[in-house]
């Protein structure tokens, strides 16, 4: 399918969707994340791809919602309509492995959206933000439940009542960023991170992010129980087979997704 907001590339397994509104700073409107949306579905039901990588330019992932988009709605067009709440919604049933490749701008919803990937790896010139304060709201794409998770409430409050900025060094070192690279690099660190992915089991992969997932959204012992039941079911597979066989014969495992 012919996209226009964003760019579709597959290759050796890894699909790379990078946004591409360049006048905008890409900002988010219900255009792009249609496409977005429908790109991943695509790419989440292809026997070629087995994991995903969404990014931007070098001066912005995405600068946030497209305000225009929404500024002359009134609260019934923007509660009736779910705005942007379909897109989410499909966002977070993609089941292979997404990976946000961020440098320079990922404010508002471009900061929600990279947050709704499994992990993120920055550039040194990212900067991320939640400042729908300073438009007289609030994020409406998960940015207070999320970012509190994974940074704690009291930088989150900051971010969100102040509109502050943080840069990747700080991203990295309270946990909201997996890792910093040159913005030079950005890419190549994120393929062979992809591609490190593409290796393993499809089956064990998606295990893994189910079961990483839930520790955000249950207490410490469902979550255990849900790891235990994933762990066992495993060993129902030829990939588990396969993969301990390899180990103990010193090989490399040739997993077939079974």
């Amino acid at each position: 399918m012919a996209f226009d907001k964003i760019i579709v590339d597959i290759s050796d397994d890894i699909a790379t969707i990078t946004l591409n509104r360049p006048d905008a700073l890409n900002a988010l409107n219900s255009d792009l994340l249609s496409e977005l949306c429908m790109a991943l579905e695509e790419a989440d039901a292809s026997d070629k791809v087995r994991c995903i990588i969404i990014t931007g330019s070098e001066k912005a992932f995405a600068a946030g919602a497209d305000i225009s988009d929404m500024a002359s709605k009134s609260f019934v067009e923007m509660y009736t309509s779910r705005y942007f709440e379909n897109e989410s919604d499909r966002f977070n049933r993609i089941r292979k492995p997404i990976i946000a490749a961020v440098a320079g701008y990922a404010l508002g919803g471009g900061c929600e959206l990279a947050m709704m990937c499994d992990f993120i790896i920055a550039a040194d010139n990212a900067k991320f933000g939640q400042p729908e304060i300073n438009l007289g709201v609030i994020a409406g794409l998960g940015g207070t439940q999320r970012l509190t998770r994974f940074v704690g409430k009291s930088k989150s409050m900051d971010m969100h009542l102040t509109g502050r900025f943080m840069d990747a060094e700080e991203a990295e070192r309270c946990g909201l960023v997996s890792r910093v690279v040159p913005v030079k690099k950005l890419m190549s660190e994120t393929r062979a991170a992809a591609e490190k992915i593409a290796e393993k089991s499809q089956i064990a992969a998606i295990a893994a992010k189910d079961a990483v997932d839930r520790a955000y959204e249950t207490t410490l012992a469902e979550g255990l129980n849900y790891e235990r039941r994933l762990f066992n079911s495993l060993f129902a597979t030829e990939d588990q087979t396969e993969g301990m066989a390899a180990f103990l014969e010193k090989r490399e495992a040739q997993f077939r997704d079974r």
